[in-house]
């Protein structure tokens, strides 16, 4: 048979579109042309594929080889398609049965020896193969990786004639069984460990609660850090869809921390950071900080010292829970639905309002440091606390109901509320939701709006610390929201400038 066809996948941001490989064998001059909007890397896999099928002792047939990826206007790049070409090759040269490659998807890049080197964004392409009801192919490096697809039959290879054997029934591979390497969850720092900060505490109930967004204001040394780095710990599980989106999320940006899946990622991005870096891009667009912290947390320390043009691009994915990169050619869209924890201090030296004294800013120096902060992006941010300093001397033991297990079991049950309710975090309520889920009595609605005008807040913000009520509300296990509730919230929300 002088035509082959195999199945692979491109990557595109955290997608796996399926793409068809193509040989065909036809007389003429020797020559190998690969067609398809190839990249540079795909162009040079001529020279590796054919060096492979030729060291790993197979015959290249001096024929015109004509290569197509198909779908035609997809771009290609990476080494990734390698394996799937030599396949064909080697079928459409009937040294292997074109027919064992039907139910077979291939991932690889080749050595010229023929050994099968590992590729990035495997995981995405395990699951777009097992909802296609197709067996994937791929290195024995990335074999782990792909096992996370419950269900997917993975075959893992570390070389071109080990596939071959396989396919032409001489050495079959029994399909990759799991080691569960990547499933070993580290433990979370512990609540406890932080000592007194009980209205910071509190804040943090209430913020991984509702999954609702925090700002910590405080001078240095007070805790702030310790307190972000807690909320990981207390969020509910994820469960298996979820892992997978964060897991195919870092296999598409070659992180290596999938050796802590499942548990939530928590990103610290210095403020030197640029705009690329937090929502991604570049030609060939990769996954930035806020998409690699989809379904945890996002750290902003220092918050005034990040540049406010990268600041700025925070203020939709905060709202949509995705960012979309839009390129000449294409758009690439990544999720980002997380959590933003920042932190900062309450002027440029960090000691305003310190009992002795030791600030020296001028009110111009403090205006012009608050000001790098828009109010569009604060209004986004539910609650706002001032961390102040706690005595140096150090408390005896942390309080028994201050520990991390304690709290995380009071946001699993106020969590599991809102789901049986909604089915999302209250922070993640639209408007017809908050008028569904968050009614008031018409004294506490004109309570509420008077104290609104008094203090300038946004429409925004009014809708953010109605949710910030129905989470108080949901701690307590009470369907209504009351005056106490509405109370509260109002207390995380500061006068609008």
């Amino acid at each position: 048979m002088s035509l082959a066809i195999v199945h692979s996948r491109a990557q595109v941001g955290v997608e796996a579109p399926p793409v068809t490989v193509e040989a065909h064998l036809a007389n003429g001059l020797p020559s190998m042309a690969l067609v398809g909007l190839p990249e540079t890397a795909v162009k040079e896999s001529k020279d590796r594929v054919r060096s492979a099928i030729l060291n790993a002792g197979f015959d290249f047939p001096p024929r015109r080889i004509t290569l197509n990826l198909a779908p035609a206007d997809l771009p290609k790049d990476g080494g990734r398609f390698d394996l799937a070409i030599a396949l064909g090759v080697l079928a459409a040269s009937a040294q292997i049965p074109a027919a064992s490659l039907e139910h077979l998807e291939c991932l690889g890049e080749l050595a010229l020896s023929g050994a099968v080197r590992p590729v990035q964004g495997v995981l995405p392409a395990a699951l777009a193969a097992r909802a296609a009801g197709r067996t994937l192919v791929v290195p024995s490096a990335n074999a782990e990786e792909a096992s996370l697809a419950s269900g997917l039959s993975v075959l893992a290879v570390d070389h071109l004639l080990q596939l071959a054997a396989h396919l032409n029934g001489h050495t079959p591979l029994a399909p990759y069984q799991a080691s569960g390497l990547l499933r070993s969850s580290q433990p979370y720092p512990d609540l406890a460990e932080v000592q007194g900060q009980l209205a910071a505490k509190r804040a943090l109930l209430i913020a991984a609660s509702g999954g609702h967004n925090l700002l910590f204001t405080g001078p240095p040394g007070t805790g702030k850090t310790l307190l972000a780095s807690r909320l990981p710990g207390l969020l509910p599980p994820l469960d298996e869809e979820e892992a997978l989106q964060v897991a195919a999320i870092h296999s598409v940006a070659s992180q290596t921390p999938l050796t802590s899946w499942p548990q939530r990622p928590f990103r610290q991005p210095h403020h030197s950071a640029s705009g690329p870096a937090l929502v991604g891009g570049g030609s060939r667009p990769q996954p930035g900080e806020i998409t690699l912290a989809h379904q945890g947390v996002l750290f902003l320390d220092e918050l005034p010292e990040f540049d406010r043009k990268v600041l700025e691009v925070l203020r939709e994915p905060l709202e949509s829970g995705q960012i979309v990169i839009a390129r000449a050619r294409d758009r690439v869209r990544f999720p980002a639905r997380f959590q933003l924890v920042a932190a900062m201090n309450p002027c440029p030296c960090g000691y305003l309002g310190d009992p002795a004294g030791r600030c020296r800013c001028t009110p111009e120096q403090i205006q012009r440091y608050r000001g790098k902060l828009s109010g569009p992006l604060l209004d986004r941010i539910d609650l706002h606390l001032t961390v102040a300093r706690e005595s140096t001397v150090l408390h005896a033991s942390g309080e028994a109901d201050q520990d991390s297990a304690s709290v995380a079991a009071r946001v699993a049950a106020a969590r599991r509320l809102q789901v049986q309710r909604q089915g999302c975090a209250n922070a993640f309520l639209d408007l017809p939701g908050l008028r569904r889920h968050c009614p008031l009595q018409a004294d506490d609605q004109s309570w509420l709006e008077g104290a609104c005008e008094r203090l300038n807040l946004s429409l925004r913000a009014a809708h953010r610390l109605l949710k910030v009520a129905r989470t108080l509300a949901d701690l307590q296990e009470v369907e209504q929201i009351s005056r106490a509730h509405l109370a509260e919230a109002l207390q995380y929300r500061p006068a609008a400038g």
